[in-house]
């Protein structure tokens, strides 16, 4: 399971001119799933994401979670993710999970989140063909592997 997080000051997803999910400051997570992705991955994946310590404290330092500035999470599933780009210059998308993986991984990985951040947060659909705004803020983004726990 790959995430990448960005610190942002807002973001939001449309899907056909209708805003699906918005947020103010806090983290826009973009997910993808690949095989053999299980709920080991998202616990600690989603325990990663809410105790990251991104956002700067009263000094200024990137010292403070997103649980210690009461931020919002919008994510968002992108199979994009897991592509392949070793042969030609057609991605490949192997190595993402079909649907009937992915899609209750992801919705296990909203109920993880939910719990740990402790509120609703925002989100995509998935497999629709959305717009993804953001106002990244920092610049702050950070790729993390659940297969790289180590």
């Amino acid at each position: 399971m790959i995430v990448v997080i960005q610190k942002v000051t807002k973001a939001s997803v449309t899907i056909e001119n209708k805003i699906k999910g918005q947020i103010p400051k806090g983290l826009m997570i973009l997910l993808g799933v690949t095989h053999d992705d299980n709920e080991n991955d998202i616990e600690w994946l989603s325990s990663k994401v809410v105790n990251l310590r991104i956002f700067n404290d009263e000094d200024g330092k990137m010292n403070r979670s997103i649980l210690d500035v009461g931020g919002n999470i919008l994510l968002v599933s992108q199979f994009t993710l897991h592509a392949s780009t070793k042969k030609g210059n057609r991605p490949g998308y192997n190595d993402a999970a079909k649907p009937d993986i992915a899609i209750p991984l992801y919705e296990k990985m909203i109920v993880a989140l939910e719990t740990k951040l402790g509120k609703k947060i925002a989100i995509g659909e998935f497999g629709a063909m959305m717009e993804v705004s953001l106002v990244n803020d920092g610049p702050v983004t950070i790729i993390i592997d659940s297969k790289n726990k180590r």
